[in-house]
């Protein structure tokens, strides 16, 4: 193991400090002062730092001709709102919290959802409306004997939720009470669909007002456990109907869908919770514009969501800019165990963190919170090697790369933070935001071959620093 780059590293921290050892801190205005010096959180690629704060501070220096590269942060160009950074909270996550012991759950809870400290601060989650794959079993809340049907939701239940996910949920909220909160399905109630199964079939037409009543009715029950559901998507990957639970539902359905009785059902229901389509990958952008094109079925309508197991990052910002008064989200993506640190910390951190936030992405989310270590549970079909962003064996934690590439961002660039400008570098990607305290925060990865020196510049002050290959630094001032 070659601990050489992160020993210059210090070196070179060590020397900045010295030479700027006389300066303080105070952002007031937004422009430097001589005071000001960042604060650097460090994750290296051979995991002997793992999203460490590093002791000494970088001071900002008087900026006389870069050496290197300069990342220039540029607080007069703003950008989209930022709502937070987490995980999917699944059924299974949810079970494997809830049997953590109440001690080191209680621990485990404020590792993940506070900000003091160590503490990496999750601001947004995602559930599903029902089962997802990676759920035991597959359930709706209203599931009925073959035949049976219930238009007006009146044998509607949580039941299934009120063993794990909605203690969970209120263990959570007791420790950050403004966490959003997304709910998504991954199938309807079977005796809604064509094929009277929970895998694939497709919504029928003759149910959609009732499939309406469903969801308003599982944010109003929710809402009576004391648990806001801040949006929906409409469909979880509408466009794979191969995976247990499933539904195919194509764009003309789901505008169909979202302007005669969705978005209707809310409005009338006074309903407050957005509504988001698509919710699947970013080879398809044609999709959620389709609808938005459709002014009838876009006044319900708050945004678009994404995945990236197919497409690129930046076709979320041609959905922005063909519709530029609707919102666009990143919602899921997996990684598969056993994992590969170095490589997907770097993937991860340079298509989503900075990728999707650089794309208009309101937030970002990765795939399931927690696993056992044989990536249990899932349905008969569900994915069986989904890498938990945590390890839960007993009360034993492994922290995974997901862990890490969220708290690079969810600790620091706080709900209602703003992205700002910064220049793009070859081999250095990054992206800056400005939190609601005033505070800049600057995500950057080394995607360069060697350790890299660079500088991070605002207005006319600047600050030398170094990462090892393969490095992700958050950078706080």
């Amino acid at each position: 193991m070659n601990l050489f780059p992160q020993k210059r590293w210090l070196r070179q921290v060590s020397l900045a400090l010295l030479l700027g050892g006389l300066f303080s801190c105070s952002t007031k205005t937004g422009q430097l002062s001589k005071s000001d010096a960042a604060q650097l959180w460090l994750t290296t690629a051979d995991k002997t730092v793992l999203f460490q704060k590093q002791a000494t501070a970088l001071p900002f220096l008087k900026s006389e001709g870069a050496q290197s590269p300069v990342i220039e942060v540029d607080d007069s160009q703003t950008f989209q709102s930022i709502d937070g950074f987490g995980y999917t909270l699944t059924g299974g996550s949810a079970y494997h919290l809830h049997k953590v012991t109440p001690g080191a759950r209680a621990a485990l809870l404020k590792e993940l959802f506070a900000t003091d400290g160590t503490n990496i601060g999750i601001s947004y989650l995602r559930v599903s409306i029902g089962a997802s794959d990676l759920d035991e079993k597959v359930f709706s809340y209203n599931d009925l004997p073959e035949g049976q049907t219930d238009p007006n939701q009146e044998k509607f239940s949580l039941a299934p939720d009120r063993a794990f996910l909605i203690p969970v949920l209120k263990e959570i909220l007791a420790i950050n009470p403004d966490i959003m909160i997304l709910g998504s399905p991954w199938s309807p109630p079977t005796w809604m669909k064509t094929n009277q199964n929970s895998k694939g079939g497709s919504l029928e037409p003759k149910w959609y007002d009732a499939y309406a009543k469903y969801f308003v009715k599982y944010v109003q029950e929710m809402a009576k456990e004391g648990i806001k559901i801040d949006a929906i998507t409409v469909q979880n990957e509408p466009l794979h109907p191969g995976n247990n639970p499933s539904l195919l539902m194509l764009p003309q359905d789901q505008a169909i869908f979202v302007k005669n009785h969705l978005g209707p059902s809310f409005q009338k229901a006074g309903v407050k919770t957005k509504i988001i389509i698509y919710d699947h990958n970013l080879d398809r952008p044609d999709y959620p514009i389709s609808i938005l094109n459709d002014p009838e079925a876009k006044k319900y309508i708050d945004g678009s969501a994404f995945h990236l197991y197919g497409g690129k990052i930046e076709a979320m910002a041609d959905v922005h800019n063909a519709h530029p008064d609707k919102n666009v989200y990143f919602t899921e993506q997996w990684i598969g165990a056993p994992g590969n640190f170095p490589e997907d910390m770097k993937w991860h951190v340079r298509e989503l963190i900075i990728g999707a936030t650089r794309n208009w992405a309101r937030n970002v989310l990765e795939w399931n919170l927690a696993a056992d270590p044989q990536q249990r549970p899932f349905t008969p079909g569900g994915c069986n090697q989904c890498l938990g962003a945590i390890t839960v064996n007993g009360d034993q934690i492994t922290r995974n790369p997901a862990y890490y590439v969220i708290a690079h961002a969810s600790k620091f660039v706080r709900p209602g933070s703003v992205r700002i400008g910064s220049n793009v570098l070859e081999g250095l990607p990054n992206v800056a935001f400005k939190t609601p305290k005033g505070e800049r925060v600057v995500v950057v990865l080394n995607n360069r071959a060697s350790a890299q020196t660079f500088q991070i510049k605002q207005g006319d002050k600047s600050f030398s620093t170094t990462l090892p290959v393969g490095a992700v630094g958050t950078y706080v001032w």
